[in-house]
């Protein structure tokens, strides 16, 4: 073997060493963020980040429509819509439908809801952030025509900014915005 061989067969050696090495910092290992659009007939729970990759319409009844499944995690609207059941231009002309939220944190803390995007037409609240959730963050959404308050926070330690929220509530439930 000649001295140049050698000297070929230790660079080959060395950069598909360094390629894979590269490519194994590269590659993420945290799992792909969930992706949401169309038509939800079920409660939609999301354990990792998620993101609307189109309009949503929520066809279910007296439940949530997506709802938080982990501590940690962003919801991303992505400049799309979610819609629920209630009317298009009066929301609901009687009581809110118990449990019929758009986004719901179900308890689970360090959560956010990203804008921009809209969040309308349910028969409760647009958003809610329950009780037992702290340091959720709601930022740049557009809550509109929901039957109770356009966000509702009942949590501790919470930020919502850049929102925007426009007749929301009933005559029954005539909470409105925040």
């Amino acid at each position: 073997m000649t001295v140049w061989t050698k000297t070929l067969g230790i660079v080959f050696v060395l950069t598909a060493g360094i390629v894979v090495s590269a490519a194994a910092r590269l590659s993420p290992q945290a799992a792909l963020e969930e992706t949401i659009g169309g038509t939800i007939s079920a409660t939609r729970v999301i354990t990792r980040d998620a993101r609307l990759t189109g309009n949503v319409v929520c066809a279910m009844t007296a439940s949530s429509c997506i709802q938080f499944g982990a501590s940690g995690i962003t919801l991303n609207l992505n400049g799309f819509t979610m819609t629920g059941l209630a009317d298009p231009s009066i929301g609901c002309p009687e009581a809110s439908v118990p449990s019929e939220f758009g986004i719901d944190t179900n308890n689970y803390s360090d959560v956010t809801i990203l804008g921009p995007g809209v969040v309308q037409q349910f028969r409760n609240q647009g958003i809610i952030v329950r009780m037992n959730t702290a340091r959720a963050r709601v930022a740049s959404v557009t809550s509109s025509t929901n039957c109770a308050a356009g966000i509702i926070l009942v949590g501790s330690d919470n930020l919502v900014e850049d929102n925007f929220l426009v007749r929301n509530g009933s005559p029954t439930a005539a909470c409105g915005g925040v």
